[in-house]
């Protein structure tokens, strides 16, 4: 049985405004909580061609049941073509977190 809460990774620009990102996602509900973390070097391939860049990663605490409209707005605001979604099943935590959890993605 799939869990009714997940995380979601996704990478942004280290120079683009992750913040901005994180707050329209909390503002319309579509997340619970997003974690920014600091810098990193992301290397991969794209067209072709072994990129390298400054990104940050996001984790992203969420409803199962939100999802889709997630990750519909996520392709909307991101900046790449084909941003990173990644989705991690929460399999437990605390009955008061996940409350609160299931509260803020209502």
């Amino acid at each position: 049985m799939p869990s009714e809460f997940v995380l979601i990774l996704t990478t942004f620009p280290e120079d683009q405004d992750a913040e901005a990102l994180a707050k329209a996602l909390i503002d319309e509900r579509l997340a619970a909580c997003v974690n920014i973390l600091p810098e990193m070097r992301s290397v991969y391939t794209w067209q072709g061609k072994t990129e390298s860049a400054a990104e940050r990663q996001l984790v992203i605490k969420t409803a199962r049941s939100r999802v889709d409209a997630l990750e519909a707005r996520l392709k909307q605001l991101h900046p790449y073509d084909v941003p990173e979604f990644v989705l991690i099943e929460i399999a437990g935590g605390s009955c008061d977190y996940l409350s609160w959890l299931s509260d803020s993605t209502r």
